[in-house]
Order: C-alpha cells, then sequence, then structure tokens
C-alpha cells in the first residue's frame, strides 16, 4: 500500500542535522534527506513534497537563493517552506519571510516545537490571517499608543511586518483588503502600510477607501510594495500616500519611515 503520510524534504548541508530532524520526524512523515539545494532541485523532478524544511547556510546555493528559485517556478511555488537556521538576527528571520518563507525555526530547537510549527503549516486550523493583534505585554505602554495596520495579501509578509514592529507598536494585519472599510472604524489605526499590487483591489484603491472616512484623510499611508516602477510610485504619492519602501525590506528603514511620518502627524 502506498504510504500517504505527508511529504517533508529536509535540506541541510549538515549531516548531523539532517539525522537528528529526520529521526524526530519520520514516525509521522515521510521524510527525503538532501544535503545541497542542487540535490533538492533534482528529486523534485520525481517527487513533490507538501512542505520543505530548508537551511539558510549552505555552500553554493544558499537557502535565500533556493527559496528565490521555488517561488519563481509555477510547479513549486505553492510549497510551503520553513526556515531551520542558526540565524537568530532579526533582519536574516525578515529576509526569509519576505522571500516566502512561512515560519522560521532557530537552531537549537526544541522538538515540539518543531512538530508544533511544521503541523500548523501541513494542518492549517480553519481560520484567517488576518486582524492580528500583538499582545506582548513588555512593550512599554507610550510606544502602544501607536497603532499600525497592515494590508497585504501574503501571509508571509504579514508575518514579516508583524516580526518587524511587534516591539515598537500596536500592529494589526489584513489579508482580505476588501474587509478594510468593515474595520476601520474599529481599529482607529495611526499609520497604514499598504501592499501596492494586490488581485483584488490594488494600493490606489485601498487610498480611496480609507481617504473616503473624513477622520482618515491626514492618517499616514506608506506603501510597502516590489512595484520600482516611478511612475507608479509617483501617481501613489500623488494620491495622497506619505512614502513607500521596496521589497523585501529593511526592518530598521521601515521603522525609520513609519516614525518619520508618526512624529510628523503629532
Amino acid at each position: 500500500m502506498e504510504d500517504e503520510r505527508k511529504k517533508i524534504f529536509l535540506v541541510d548541508d549538515t549531516e548531523f542535522s539532517l539525522i537528528r530532524t529526520k529521526q524526530i520526524l519520520k514516525d509521522f512523515y515521510t521524510v527525503y534527506t538532501l544535503d545541497s539545494s542542487t540535490g533538492m532541485f533534482d528529486l523534485l523532478r520525481k517527487v513533490k513534497p507538501d512542505l520543505i524544511v530548508l537551511d539558510i547556510n549552505m555552500p553554493g546555493m544558499d537557502g535565500y537563493e533556493t527559496i528565490k528559485m521555488l517561488k519563481n517556478d509555477e510547479r513549486y511555488t505553492d510549497i510551503p517552506v520553513i526556515f531551520l537556521s542558526g540565524r537568530v538576527d532579526e533582519d536574516s528571520i525578515i529576509k526569509g519571510l519576505t522571500l516566502g518563507a512561512v515560519d522560521h525555526i532557530t537552531k537549537p530547537y526544541e522538538p515540539k516545537a518543531l512538530h508544533v510549527v511544521i503541523s500548523k503549516h501541513l494542518y492549517p486550523v480553519q481560520y484567517e490571517y488576518e486582524l492580528h493583534i500583538d499582545e506582548d505585554k513588555n512593550v512599554n505602554r507610550l510606544n502602544r499608543q501607536h497603532s499600525i495596520l497592515a494590508v497585504d495579501d501574503s501571509p508571509s509578509m504579514l508575518r514579516s511586518i508583524h516580526f518587524a514592529l511587534r516591539n515598537k507598536y500596536k500592529v494589526h494585519t489584513l489579508q482580505k483588503p476588501e474587509n478594510l472599510s468593515k474595520i476601520i472604524q474599529t481599529l482607529k489605526p495611526d499609520l497604514f502600510l499598504l501592499d501596492f499590487n494586490m488581485p483584488e483591489l490594488n494600493g490606489f484603491d485601498l487610498v480611496k477607501i480609507i481617504h473616503g472616512f473624513e477622520n482618515f484623510k491626514n492618517t499616514p499611508i506608506i506603501f510597502l510594495t516590489s512595484e520600482s516602477s516611478p511612475d507608479q510610485l509617483n501617481e501613489a504619492l500623488n494620491l495622497g500616500a506619505r512614502d513607500y519602501i521596496l521589497k523585501p525590506f529593511n526592518p530598521n528603514k521601515l521603522r525609520d519611515k513609519i516614525a518619520k511620518c508618526l512624529a510628523e502627524k503629532s
């Protein structure tokens, strides 16, 4: 009988890491171990996994280059990728998320934590990833006076934005832009972060919705986008956006732009 368990690729150039991670997962999933991204792409021609666990630091093609290739290929773009890496710095984690990873696990890790993260993405609970409110009690009350609403159709981008801002502001995220007009009065954000290109409503449409509310006509708007056309960006600024930042974004630059806009608003 064919094995009906979910298939996972483990890609890591360190043999010990491959052996340990496979040992943790093998009783629950069909696990393939690969010591390079080249080997992974060779196997992809024969087997399509349900999830890929990928190291970042590897010789030849690193994890970032690998996920770029995966997400640019229509055959593999829907495969969730989790980074499993010794990198703990904020820039590395956010870069992986902005490139399309669904999560990041830091080495060394607890087996239970690995299982929880993998299960979350292989067997997602039926909920919409939107209006996620950061309730970190360690953030001081002064900073939490500022509320930010990020609108993007990419869950991984929303996670990266939340990760970058969670210690500075109260962050709300919205994946379905068509719901913006329904919740804007409830959240009363001090600043909007808007994706530029989305399938249903684009950034221009969202600005019009926001400015349709009298009390939000002067609320700062920053576009967070991969669109680099000067004409379109200038049009966005002319429409009422305060600033823009290109994806993948630098977290410090994003925080600086937000702080500047909020200071000008005050």
